[in-house]
């Protein structure tokens, strides 16, 4: 049986008292800020420039509009994800060559 030492349990309550507060931060600011929009970049630029120029035409249309804000935060999201993970993975067989060499 394995024994946990006290700089492990402490370790662990670090851990654990570090993502609580993450979610915290990433989750207080919804409520806090009550009837409130985030918009992206891409739409505050949108505004910037209709403000500037009003008669301003786009040069083409997306070819597929996601149905809401949600879920254009989600693809996001997703496609961060996923680049994460590329990058993880890069750093981890990095570090696997190195140990085999």
């Amino acid at each position: 049986m394995k024994r946990t030492t006290h700089s492990t349990s402490l370790n662990s309550w670090v851990v654990l008292a570090l993502i609580v507060l993450f979610a915290l931060l990433t989750i207080l600011p919804f409520f806090w800020i009550e009837h409130s929009e985030f918009p992206g970049a891409d739409a505050l630029a949108e505004e910037a420039i209709l403000e500037i120029a009003p008669d301003v035409e786009p040069w083409f249309q997306p070819l597929w509009q996601p149905p809401g804000s949600e879920t254009e935060s989600l693809l996001f999201a997703l496609q961060a994800a996923i680049g994460a993970g590329f990058i993880g993975y890069f750093f981890g067989w990095q570090r696997g060559r190195k140990r085999a060499s």
